[in-house]
């Protein structure tokens, strides 16, 4: 639609007129004939000398044409703008980290699939991580792959093709066989904060025991805690194995509770999905639609028109008096 964004201004439309009402005519002394007996003429003509001047009036043409033109000015002033349909952008306001454990012991095949079959537990979690990615359609979200050192695979995205298929790449191992648990959370702070949404989620899953970080994860999840990050943590593989296949559910647990979120904890494919519905529900969408409607200026339209219309009757005007003259010449 068309509108103006400036209509108050539409009430200089009189000022023209008023001016004319209020202001004095311009009175100015020129010389004229000068006669040393002007006065004896006078007297002897019967007539008392006043002061003269000549009214330069305006032809109906030209009073047409700068009408229209002082219009058509503060019509440009008002600023007329024709409004286009409205465009509404959904913004994420939650960002979304999930951080992997890719050491050696996710190609253990100790995962009992929905159908019965044994499979390994990397194969499980690509499944059902890949499908809790595919839900989450308004949130931003980003990938981390940790063993001996943390490594981002996917930065903070909307593109969830990108992040699925960067988890169908996943192997066990491309992140060294140990597992480094408290630097991944370290490495997640600093990509939280880069970020300026008002919620941020880190989801671990690990299966291990933590034994190649530089720093503890009891530590790293206090710093999280006071940069706003709730951390939910997965744990899967075997709470009763030892070494560096050992789940260390006690940290995993620590880590949760101390940012505000929760532990799970996943013995089967069956079982993981259900945690990430779990997550799904505790982490709805959380959506900014913000709305907002082009205008396109159209002052540069009646401002030409009413500058080219008085230029057009001047020129004409002045042609034709040159023309008057010449013919009375």
């Amino acid at each position: 639609m068309y509108q103006l964004d400036l209509p108050l201004l539409l009430l200089l439309l009189p000022v023209p007129l008023l001016v004319r009402w209020l202001l004095p005519a311009h009175r100015e002394t020129s010389a004229s004939v000068r006669l040393p007996f002007f006065e004896q003429v006078a007297e002897a003509a019967g007539v008392r000398p006043t002061e003269g001047s000549v009214v330069v009036r305006r032809t109906w043409p030209q009073f047409i044409c700068e009408s229209i033109a002082w219009c058509l000015i503060v019509l440009a002033l008002a600023r007329p703008q024709f409004v286009e349909p409205p465009i509404e952008k959904v913004e994420p306001q939650r960002d979304i980290l999930l951080a992997l454990d890719l050491s050696q012991s996710m190609d253990t095949k100790d995962f009992h699939a929905p159908d019965g079959t044994i499979e390994a537990r990397v194969g499980a979690v690509r499944k059902v991580v890949a499908d809790f990615v595919g839900r989450r359609s308004g949130d931003r979200i980003g990938l981390i792959a940790f063993g001996d050192a943390p490594y981002p695979l996917a930065p903070f995205t909307m593109d969830h093709e990108l992040v699925q298929t960067m988890i169908a790449d996943t192997l066990p191992g491309i992140a060294g066989p140990r597992t480094s648990l408290g630097d991944a959370i370290g490495l997640a702070i600093r990509m939280f904060e880069k970020t300026t949404v008002p919620e941020k989620v880190l989801v671990v899953l690990s299966d291990g025991n933590d034994t190649a970080s530089k720093m503890p994860p009891a530590k790293a999840a206090d710093i999280a805690k006071s940069k706003g990050i709730v951390i939910h943590a997965v744990g899967i593989g075997d709470p009763k194995a030892t070494g560096e296949d050992k789940l260390d559910t006690t940290t995993l647990r620590k880590i949760a509770q101390a940012t505000g979120g929760r532990y799970f904890f996943g013995s089967d494919q069956s079982q993981l999905a259900a945690i990430y519905n779990v997550l799904d529900r505790i982490t709805p969408e959380n959506q900014k639609t913000l709305s907002w409607r082009p205008r396109i200026e159209l002052f540069q339209w009646p401002l030409t028109a009413g500058i080219g219309l008085l230029c057009v009757y001047y020129i004409v005007s002045g042609f034709a008096g040159a023309v008057r003259r010449r013919a009375a010449a």
